[in-house]
């Protein structure tokens, strides 16, 4: 799987928020200044050409739609990150990210809860 640029990752959430939306949708979930529909349009063809969106013809407008599920997107680059920032070492991510992150102590708690029960699906 390629990745997304920044600008469409941020599309991307907005087809993932909505599941299908035409353009003019998606225009609108932008805040002002908001970019020209040429741009989203060329976003949409380069997303489909990487495998992400794929869309349905309804009479002159297309329906976009996600083809790659938000949870497997992240779970790739979450995965990629741990490999290569982290030497593929989770509990020095994991280190990293309590430490980085600020949690609170119910929030690590919750996190702690989490762990605990994976384990014990494993």
């Amino acid at each position: 799987m390629t990745s997304l640029s920044n600008s469409e990752e941020q599309l991307m959430q907005y087809l993932w928020k909505k599941k299908k939306a035409v353009l003019k949708d998606l225009l609108e979930a932008y805040n002002d200044p908001k970019p020209a529909t040429t741009t989203i349009a060329t976003l949409l063809k380069r997303m489909q050409d990487k495998g992400f969106v794929d869309y349905t013809q309804i009479g002159r407008s297309r329906e976009y739609f996600p083809l790659v599920k938000k949870k497997d997107y992240f779970s790739k680059h979450v995965n990629g990150l741990i490999k290569n920032f982290f030497n593929n070492d989770a509990a020095q991510f994991a280190s990293f990210f309590t430490e980085a992150t600020d949690l609170s102590k119910e929030e690590l708690k919750e996190l702690k809860k989490m762990i605990d029960q994976q384990i014990k699906e494993k």
